[in-house]
C-alpha cells in the first residue's frame, strides 16, 4: 500500500477493504490547493486569510465538540473519509492575476489537489478558476465579490459569500434607515479602483439605486495602488457629498485616509466596502484617524457562549488579533467546501462538486452571521448575509441593523479630533 502525490491512501485493489463502495476510498490526507496574495499589497490580508484557514483545518482534523454543532468540529478528521485529514498546499498569487492562473496549473497538475479556495481578489479569482473549470476541479470562493465570477456559466465554482449586489442593497438600505433620522443620505459618492472588484461593486451600486430612483451623484473610478490620489479627494471635497462609498483594496484605503487628514476633509458618513478597510493594516496605521468609517461585516465575535465568540478566541490566542470578516469568510468557505468532501465520502472531482450542489448549512452550523449557505444553479450562495460595523476607538462594532448592534451608530465621520 502507497500513498499518492496528493496524499491519499492508493490501494491495492477494492478486494483488500470490501467494506469501502467504489465512491468511498480511504484517505490519509485530502490535498486542498489555496491560492492568495501572501505578498505585495494584498499580502496583509493574504497572511491573515492563511492564518484563518490553518485555524480551521486544525479544527476540523482534530476533536472540538465545544464548537459543535459547526461543521466538522466534533469528530477528528472527515468521518466519512475514514477519518481523513485535511492539508492545506499554499501557492502565493502575489497579487497578479497570471500568477494566480500560473499557481492553478501548479496545483492542480503537479500537486493533484482534489479542490482549491481563494483568491481574495476578484482578479486573481477570475483566472485561477478558469483555470480550475478547464480541469474539473471545485472550486469555493470564500472572500471575492465581483459580480462576474458567478455569471460564467462554469460548472465547477462556487462562491460562499455575499457579493457586489447584496452589498449594494445592504447599503442603500442602512442609508434609507439613516435618512429616517433627518441626516441627509442622498447625494451618493462611489470610489472605486479599476479592477474586477471595484468595477463590478461600483456598478452594481449604480444599478441597484437606479432601480429604487436614485442617481448615484459621483462616481470616481481611479488606478489602483497609486501613491496619490489628491485629485479624487478634491473632486470630492468640491461636490460635497453626504455619503462615500469606497470600494478599494488595503493601501488604497490606507492612503485615502490619509489625503483626509492632510487635506482636512471629513465626508459626513465614509463607508468602506470591507477589503481594505477590514485589513488588520487598516487601524493599526490610520485608525486614529478614521474614527466612525463604517464598513460591512459578515462576522462579528457576539457573546460568549456562541460559535462565533470561541473560534474568535480561538483565533486570537493564535495571532494576538481580533477575526477580521475577511478572514472569517474565507474560513467560511474552507469548512463548506470540506463539508462537501465530508458528504461525497470521495475525492472524486465531481462527486465533490455535486456534494457542493447539494450543500443546504442551517446558521447554526456556521461560523459567521449567515443565514445558511445554499448554491443556486450560477454557484452563489443564495443565504449570505452582512452587517453594518463601525470603527469606534481601536475596533469595529456592529451598529446595523438594530436588533443586532451592540453599539450606537455615531455620525457624522469623525475621522481625527
Amino acid at each position: 500500500m502507497s500513498i499518492s502525490r496528493r496524499g491519499v491512501l492508493a490501494l491495492p485493489a477494492l478486494a483488500v477493504l470490501p467494506a469501502l463502495s467504489e465512491h468511498v476510498m480511504a484517505a490519509e490526507t485530502v490535498s486542498i490547493g489555496y491560492i492568495e496574495a501572501l505578498t505585495g499589497n494584498a499580502g496583509a490580508a493574504g497572511q491573515s486569510i492563511k492564518q484563518g484557514a490553518e485555524l480551521a483545518v486544525e479544527i476540523i482534523n482534530t476533536p472540538h465538540p465545544d464548537l459543535a454543532p459547526l461543521t466538522l468540529a466534533k469528530n477528528a478528521g472527515l468521518p466519512n473519509l475514514g477519518g481523513a485529514t485535511v492539508a492545506l498546499t499554499w501557492a502565493d498569487n502575489q497579487g497578479s492575476p497570471a500568477v494566480a492562473a500560473s499557481d492553478a496549473l501548479r496545483l492542480i497538475t503537479q500537486d493533484h489537489v482534489v479542490a482549491m479556495c481563494g483568491a481574495y481578489q476578484s482578479s486573481c479569482t477570475l483566472t485561477s478558476s478558469a483555470v480550475a473549470e478547464r480541469y474539473g476541479i471545485p472550486y469555493v470562493a470564500g472572500e471575492s465579490v465581483a459580480a462576474n465570477l458567478t455569471g460564467r456559466g462554469y460548472k465547477w465554482f462556487f462562491r460562499t459569500t455575499p457579493y457586489g449586489p447584496d452589498f449594494a442593497r445592504l447599503y442603500l438600505d442602512f442609508l434609507a434607515d439613516v435618512a429616517k433620522s433627518g441626516r441627509a443620505t442622498g447625494k451618493i459618492a462611489v470610489v472605486h479602483e479599476n479592477t474586477d472588484y471595484g468595477t463590478s461593486v461600483a456598478d452594481s451600486m449604480v444599478s441597484t439605486a437606479a432601480a429604487r430612483g436614485i442617481k448615484i451623484a459621483q462616481r470616481i473610478a481611479y488606478n489602483a495602488n497609486g501613491t496619490d490620489v489628491s485629485p479624487q479627494v478634491l473632486q470630492l471635497k468640491e461636490a460635497q457629498p453626504d455619503v462615500v462609498i469606497f470600494i478599494s483594496y488595503t493601501s488604497d484605503s490606507i492612503l485615502y485616509i490619509k489625503t483626509f487628514h492632510t487635506l482636512g476633509y471629513r465626508p459626513p458618513i465614509v463607508i468602506g466596502d470591507d477589503s481594505g478597510f477590514s485589513d488588520p493594516s487598516f487601524i493599526k496605521t490610520v485608525g486614529p484617524i478614521a474614527q466612525g468609517a463604517l464598513n460591512r461585516s459578515a462576522f462579528v465575535p457576539g457573546k460568549p457562549d456562541s460559535i462565533t465568540y470561541k473560534i474568535n478566541a480561538l483565533f486570537k490566542k493564535r495571532t494576538g488579533r481580533d477575526l477580521d470578516d475577511t478572514t472569517a469568510r474565507s474560513m467560511q468557505g474552507l469548512f463548506v467546501l470540506c463539508d462537501a468532501i465530508n458528504r461525497a465520502g470521495s475525492t472524486k472531482p465531481e462527486a465533490i462538486r455535486e456534494a457542493l450542489v447539494k450543500t443546504d448549512l442551517p446558521p447554526g452550523e456556521l461560523m459567521i452571521g449567515y443565514e445558511g449557505v445554499k448554491f443556486n444553479a450560477q454557484g452563489q450562495n443564495i443565504l449570505a448575509y452582512s452587517l453594518m460595523i463601525q470603527l469606534q476607538g481601536e475596533s469595529y462594532v456592529p451598529v446595523w441593523p438594530a436588533n443586532q448592534a451592540s453599539a450606537k451608530l455615531e455620525l457624522p465621520f469623525k475621522g481625527w479630533t
